[in-house]
């Protein structure tokens, strides 16, 4: 069982993230949403939401913050499922991170998991911003509308129950799967603020990619 005391998470309800000069309120993660939050803080910040550290006290309690600031520009119709997708990637992090946390004494998971809360706010403003159903609204931890989405969660699930290392291992491969997508989704685009949103995602997926194979091998 895990003996650490975990930092819970906390979101603004309301929260203003800046983009494009307008401060646009940041869904809810709060009460019946799929985290469950009951608290609250402000969202803005770092260009990666990460703190240094790789993982070994990763950030020392950091907020995990990002802001967006570029402009909205336009969203093709083929692109806006790809915006979709990347919501409900971030709450598969999410939700796998804090199951980990929850088993396992790799403080790693706790403060990732925190980080992945922040990026999936920002995304969910960009989909409010763009008329985009959020598929993760209201969804508990571990569910998820997307069939395939669902059973990467289930199989990267049952394979990190099987020890740290598996998870660890399962982790990373979120990691990198995460910026190949986010790269794929980047072609072509003609929205600032989202192509501003995916390089930072990038940027931070590569910093839990780091994190969690210095856990791999310590």
């Amino acid at each position: 069982m895990k003996t650490i005391t975990r930092r819970v998470a906390t979101i603004a309800t309301a929260g203003a993230l800046g983009l494009g000069g307008l401060a646009i309120a940041a869904p809810a993660l709060a009460g019946n949403g799929p985290f469950g939050f009951g608290s609250s803080s402000t969202a803005s910040a770092g260009p990666n939401g990460m703190g240094p550290g790789y993982g070994m006290g990763y950030g020392g309690g950091a907020c995990h913050r990002l802001s967006v600031t570029a402009e909205q520009g336009t969203l093709s119709e083929a692109q806006k499922p790809a915006l979709a997708l990347m919501a409900q990637k971030e709450k598969l992090s999410h939700d796998l991170y804090q199951a980990f946390a929850a088993r396992y004494d790799a403080v790693v998971f706790d403060h990732i998991g925190v980080a992945e809360t922040q990026h999936l706010s920002v995304v969910r403003t960009l989909l409010q911003r763009y008329g985009v159903t959020d598929p993760t609204a209201d969804r508990p931890a571990g569910t998820f509308t997307d069939k395939a989405t669902q059973a990467t969660y289930d199989k990267l699930l049952a394979q990190g129950k099987q020890s740290l290392t598996a998870a660890l291992a399962a982790a990373q491969q979120v990691e990198r799967d995460d910026i190949a997508a986010l790269r794929a989704a980047s072609s072509g685009l003609t929205a600032p603020d989202v192509e501003q949103v995916y390089t930072t995602l990038i940027a931070a997926s590569q910093r839990h990619l780091t994190a969690f194979t210095h856990w791999s091998t310590r």
